[in-house]
């Protein structure tokens, strides 16, 4: 019965996360980064305090880790163009350099935290490799809209 209790507290929790917090950021990326940045990086525990203060902390904790979960799942097995377009709203949505934020995301590789521990290596690996994909064809599609376009020169007309 406890363990019933508990299970029942947990959806709870996790349904009162997502109707205040999770939903209203719109999209599994920037759910992904909120919510990993819940976790304590020392000890991998995740902490929000008003999910402790409704909630006991081991049932708060309990309901980030599904939370932390579902968003990378959906993401990690999302289409490729679905990753793109949420990677990009996301770099967008900071007051940021575009460039230097992809620069930034290419080379510190700041997307590798947001993988629950919890994750099998072969999803980790796609999230990781979709993410870097996405990354370069974002910083490619960039240096193609800085190109200055040529005028194109009109033939001349017979008889000018």
């Amino acid at each position: 019965m406890q363990t019933q209790l508990k299970r029942l507290d947990v959806e709870a929790a996790k349904r009162d996360l997502d109707k205040r917090t999770l939903v209203p950021i719109g999209y599994d990326f920037a759910r992904l980064v909120y919510l990993s940045s819940l976790r304590d990086f020392s000890t991998g525990e995740y902490h929000h305090d008003g999910l402790t203060h409704s909630f006991s902390e081991s049932v708060a904790s309990a309901a980030l880790i599904a939370a932390h979960q579902e968003a990378f799942y959906n993401l990690a097995l999302a289409p490729l163009d679905s990753v793109i377009g949420q990677i990009e709203r996301f770099i967008r949505s900071s007051p940021k350099d575009y460039e230097k934020t992809l620069n930034a995301w290419e080379t510190l590789e700041a997307y590798r935290v947001t993988v629950p521990s919890t994750c099998d290596q072969l999803t980790s690996a796609l999230f990781r490799s979709n993410v870097k994909i996405a990354i370069t064809l974002l910083k490619s599609r960039r240096s193609i809209q800085s190109e200055k376009p040529q005028p194109a020169s009109l033939p001349p007309l017979l008889g000018q």
